[in-house]
């Protein structure tokens, strides 16, 4: 199984994920580069869409609405993330405002309608998790009970040398406790990995307790590591903060997971967080 997804090109869609392609049932991903008043138009038809704006400026039009981002950061290292969810059915046309535009953008299958959502930096939550050299920066953009169907988005920041999804935890057998809440859903999901220096790379493992899964990729500015099951641990590369765009999608819309049971007692050992984070902030928008 091929889980490290290379870039295809430089500009227009520069990655694309499938359910064909990934051999899984839900989710879709693709990062496209866009130059100024250069057009895309798509139909989300049974579908709902989240697009996230990676740096540059645009503006869509749509049959459900409207929507124009004025400061959007120059690279994902300068600044948070618009957010821009559409629901089923929706129509539109997006176009690059800015001399180039970087957008990645997921879609899944929706059983239900929801109105559209523009999400401004400043309206993101940002959360600092974890500690020791385990921490990292969430930005949620798209995140559990956000109003949607059953995509989850969020960006997440890691500091050179630090370890982030950890402890390993998984989320691929639906557990539920006896009131029905939901311990651990299937959810199929995929990391899009930027760097900001030449030579920056992670290393991201994959691996199921049975070890049908078991494997270690390295990866670099603008790959894509596709995690059908299994824990998936990354360790940033000292001298090089990581970043990634997390989408999933599947039974249910939430974060849930099971941690693997070597590491739970990770979580009492920590006793500080980084220092280094925030990596960044909303006031880097201005």
């Amino acid at each position: 199984m091929k889980l490290l997804i290379k870039p295809q090109k430089k500009f227009g869609v520069y990655q694309s994920i499938t359910p064909k392609s990934a051999n899984w049932k839900w989710l879709n991903f693709e990062a496209r580069l866009m130059k100024k008043n250069e057009d895309w138009s798509f139909d989300t038809e049974e579908n709902e869409m989240a697009i996230v704006l990676l740096s540059g400026n645009f503006k869509v039009e749509s049959n459900k609405g409207s929507w124009e981002t004025i400061n959007g950061r120059k690279d994902v290292f300068s600044g948070v993330a618009h957010t821009l969810y559409l629901s089923k059915n929706t129509r539109f046309t997006l176009v690059a405002q800015s001399d180039v535009l970087d957008i990645g953008y997921g879609w899944c299958q929706a059983d239900e309608d929801f109105e559209p959502k523009f999400i401004t930096p400043e309206k993101t939550p940002v959360v600092i998790f974890g500690g020791d050299n385990a921490t990292r920066q969430f930005n949620d953009l798209v995140p559990p009970g956000f109003g949607c169907c059953r995509i989850v988005s969020r960006e997440v920041y890691t500091p050179s040398g630090n370890w982030s999804s950890f402890p390993a935890h998984k989320h691929d057998e639906r557990k539920l406790d006896d009131l029905g809440n939901v311990l651990e859903p299937i959810q199929e999901e995929t990391y899009f990995y930027k760097f900001e220096k030449t030579g920056a790379y992670a290393m991201q493992q994959i691996y199921t307790e049975d070890k049908s899964i078991d494997e270690i990729v390295k990866a670099r500015h603008n790959d894509v590591v596709i995690i059908p099951k299994g824990y998936h641990p990354v360790v940033a590369a000292h001298g090089f903060n990581c970043y990634y765009l997390n989408f999933l999608a599947g039974t249910d819309q939430c974060l849930a997971n099971t941690t693997d049971p070597d590491h739970e007692w990770i979580y009492d050992f920590w006793t500080s967080q980084d220092p280094r984070l925030p990596l960044v902030t909303v006031e880097m928008n201005e």
